[in-house]
């Protein structure tokens, strides 16, 4: 396989969302993988686009076929993966394909995909204080809601070594981030020897 898959990883607050949103609009030849997902169809979405949009038991089903590269049940309500097909296409194919996804996922994702082809990149902050404004910023939630996102944040924090690269995000400078991820993407898609990754 020649492509390569560039996973955006970080903790809630982080911005890896919209460093992805970015670079489709500034590289739409790049692969952005949709995911799957059994929850409804909300108003103005699109089968394909926002989302491929499974019942439980076609999921499953695909669960226990190995069709997804990760896959999480959120609240114990509604799963969510990423369908394996397209992205191993897509590296075959030489594509550069670029991904959002938690450490959880990732931890799943690279039991897959060659570690010649999977490139890791950690989003942050300058400080946790930064990112639990931010989480608080987006919207009310209860205390308890808020004490778990501080503990997954931090969870995530923790696993970042594990990542290829770290790139900051600070406030104000989505661009600049933006910039240091497009020269990830252009040395790791330049021919050459990848360096042996730790693991």
């Amino acid at each position: 396989m020649k492509g390569k898959l560039f996973l955006l990883l970080g903790p809630s607050g982080c911005g890896k969302s919209s460093v992805k949103e970015l670079l489709r609009q500034r590289h739409p030849d790049f692969m952005y993988p949709v995911s799957a997902t059994t929850r409804a169809k909300r108003p103005g979405e699109k089968e394909g686009e926002t989302y491929h949009y499974l019942t439980r038991k076609q999921f499953e089903t695909k669960i226990k076929k190995g069709e997804l590269l990760e896959h999480e049940l959120v609240h114990e309500t509604n799963y969510y993966g990423i369908p394996k097909q397209p992205v191993m296409e897509g590296l075959e194919a030489g594509k550069t394909i670029v991904r959002e996804v938690d450490i959880r996922g990732y931890e799943e994702v690279r039991k897959h995909i060659p570690v010649k082809n999977l490139i890791s990149v950690f989003i942050t902050v300058p400080n946790q204080q930064e990112l639990i404004d931010r989480i608080i910023n987006r919207g009310p939630m209860t205390k308890e809601e808020l004490k778990h996102r501080i503990v997954s944040m931090r969870m995530e924090l923790a696993k970042a070594r594990e990542c290829d690269y770290l790139v900051e995000n600070k406030a104000g400078e989505l661009e600049k981030t933006v910039e240091k991820v497009e020269k990830i993407i252009e040395t790791e898609s330049a021919p050459k020897t990848r360096r042996k990754k730790s693991r």
